[in-house]
């Protein structure tokens, strides 16, 4: 039987800057192998001025096979060299067999892969990545001559058997005014804590635009993807001013867990949103007798800075509730 491994790819670094007057957009690198969409186009275009956005695309080789068939692709993210990605991959890992991936990395400047710039591509086993230390290992991208293309970073984890699926609100009050000419265009990014203390993203909420009292729509994430069902593991949660060239401006944090999440609706939590963890750690919580969960954001660089800083406002979970994600298998054991 295969060990389930959960393997994530995380934001490659230093990327090479193929556009004229923007950063490069991360996408789907093109196959100088041939037999995919990618390679199609033939060699890579120069520069546009106006690049679109794309995807990064893992392909995978079986063992004793010389054919990569494409496994998945990251979500879209524009108008960086540092991509963070959402978006994991989970593989069953084979212990007895040499499981090869490639990654082509970003540098599209079209959404269906079709022409695009170039900027390397890695490849690692499987086996390499869960056999690292503390299931970590950094590769460089490679393809172009004469340049550094940047790194890229792996993380594996065995997946908990927890299948349980949360679904959760939340909303803000009296964040930090941003934008001169307007409010804030607030969103939210949560990251989940890994074994080794670094912190992985794992979910980005949409941005709402032009307020300080922004009120997101409820979304669903796996318990595994949130905390692997470590129910204690940090969950940290950064507030961002959304600006359109990719800069977006930080507005504060804070911390909390899955069990302090899912004592919600008996228990009234406040947590400052601020910047950085200072002597209180992560927007400490106030606990009262009544739902909802209030969250503190908290800024560290304003709370060094002015004596009289309280937050940068207040994140409120308006809802929370637990499903159980069932296998075909569990359907014909429960009868």
């Amino acid at each position: 039987a295969p060990r389930v491994a959960h393997a994530w790819l995380c934001p490659p670094r230093n990327l090479l800057d193929m556009d004229t007057f923007s950063k490069s957009d991360p996408g789907g690198w093109w196959d100088r192998a041939g037999g995919t969409a990618q390679a199609q186009h033939g060699m890579a275009r120069q520069p546009s001025s106006a690049p679109l956005s794309a995807v990064v695309v893992l392909f995978v080789q079986g063992s004793g096979s010389s054919e990569w068939k494409e496994f998945g692709r990251t979500e879209v993210i524009d108008n960086t060299l540092n991509p963070d990605f959402v978006r994991k991959f989970v593989l069953d890992y084979y212990f007895e067999e040499k499981q090869n991936l490639r990654f082509d990395p970003p540098g599209s400047h079209d959404a269906v892969l079709g022409a695009q710039d170039f900027l390397g591509q890695a490849f690692v086993a499987l086996g390499e990545v869960i056999g690292s230390q503390r299931g970590r290992l950094e590769r460089a991208l490679m393809g172009v001559p004469g340049k550094r293309c940047g790194t890229i970073l792996l993380l594996a984890e065995e997946l908990s058997n927890c299948r349980d699926i949360v679904t959760m609100q939340l909303c803000a009050n009296k964040l930090d005014k941003k934008d001169f000419f307007g409010k804030s265009d607030p969103f939210l990014v949560f990251y989940r804590s890994n074994e080794d203390g670094t912190f992985t993203i794992c979910h980005k909420t949409e941005v709402v635009k032009n307020t300080l009292n922004p009120v997101w729509q409820p979304f669903t994430i796996p318990v595994r993807a949130l905390c692997n069902g470590d129910y204690d593991r940090t969950v940290k949660i950064d507030v961002y001013d959304w600006d359109r060239d990719g800069s977006h401006d930080f507005i504060g944090e804070f911390a909390t867990s899955y069990r302090e999440l899912s004592r919600a609706q008996s228990q009234f939590t406040v947590y400052e949103v601020g910047r950085g963890a200072g002597a209180g750690g992560w927007g400490a919580p106030h606990t009262g007798a009544d739902p909802p969960l209030r969250l503190q954001v908290l800024n560290p660089r304003k709370k060094c800075k002015k004596k009289k800083y309280v937050n940068s406002g207040t994140v409120t979970l308006l809802s929370f509730s637990v499903e159980s994600e069932f296998t075909f298998v569990d359907y014909i054991r429960g009868g």
